[in-house]
């Protein structure tokens, strides 16, 4: 006689909204390639005082421009190579990634509060505040934002923390546009129209019942953005008015070895592809976040 199986409850019911979350993001290889290079970038920047072979900053003028090690004249004892003032170059990529993903995550948080709120207000208020924030990012949106950032930073100087304060205040347009439109949908639903029908307040409407039904696409515009503001910070310190010497910026490290391009090509080539590779992965992500959580992907 056949053995009758009885179906557990997981049977019936399917599987939750996180384990199809968890299966998405599994199943997406952008997501997965991002997520990878962009965790192994922290770890680095996190451990490398760890993992640093050297002072960043130890000046060694009769080790200058020493070749990486896959060069003729290279070796391990600065496997890949020493700067223009023998600096070693593996040591210093290492700190440049705390400075690059530091400045890209502050000014992505500078910007995404002021953006945010205002995108907020303005979709679910609407009227006069809607008018005067949609003023407001014309405003910005008419201003090119690498031309202000070099005046700005060229009146009140380069250090790292006006660096980001300028970036921060001038990326918050697209967080503005973006809550605007989410905030926008989100409010003519049924659970809010029950929230203000229960007499919550318009702050607990707005903290309880819009924000966490438009953390999707801000999380996905803040993962652009990090990208955006590394980039930036990088445009200006080849210019000269970003991050300043001592500290090991990528962008900087860029600019410091435009000068040896003919003859050592290495100085720009290694932080040019760390760039590269931390922008493609941060794009990705945000790429991969947007296409596992639109709503005709969570069937």
């Amino acid at each position: 006689m056949a053995a009758i199986t009885i179906p557990v409850a997981e049977d019936i019911v399917g599987p939750t909204p996180g384990q199809r979350l968890r299966k998405r993001i599994l199943g997406h290889r952008g997501v997965m390639i991002g997520a990878v290079i962009l965790g192994f970038i922290l770890l680095v920047a996190l451990l490398a005082p760890l993992l640093a072979p050297y002072d960043p900053y130890a000046q060694t003028l009769s080790n200058r421009l020493v070749p990486p090690v896959w060069a003729d004249a290279g070796s391990w004892v600065h496997p890949l190579g020493t700067d223009g003032l023998g600096r070693d170059y593996l040591s210093r990529l290492m700190y440049g990634a705390q400075i690059s993903l530091f400045i890209g995550f502050a000014t992505a948080l500078i910007s995404g509060v002021i953006g945010t709120v205002m995108g907020v207000a303005a979709g679910y208020f609407g009227g006069r505040v809607d008018l005067v924030v949609t003023f407001l990012i014309t405003c910005r949106l008419s201003m090119p934002v690498i031309l202000v950032s070099l005046a700005v930073v060229a009146m009140l100087g380069n250090s790292l923390t006006i660096v980001v304060t300028v970036l921060g205040v001038l990326l918050w347009d697209r967080y503005a546009v973006v809550m605007r439109s989410a905030t926008m949908q989100v409010r003519s639903l049924d659970y809010v129209a029950a929230a203000s029908a229960a007499g919550c307040s318009t702050w607990r409407i707005l903290v309880s019942e819009i924000l966490p039904n438009v953390m999707n696409p801000l999380i996905v515009v803040a993962t652009l953005e990090v990208a955006h503001a590394v980039l930036l910070e990088a445009a200006l310190s080849f210019l000269g008015l970003g991050v300043q010497p001592p500290l090991p910026s990528w962008g900087l490290m860029i600019s410091e070895g435009k000068d040896y391009l003919l003859f050592d090509a290495w100085l720009i080539t290694i932080p040019g592809i760390c760039l590269f590779a931390l922008l493609l992965a941060i794009n990705l992500l945000g790429d991969g976040v947007r296409d596992v959580t639109a709503p005709e992907n969570r069937s």
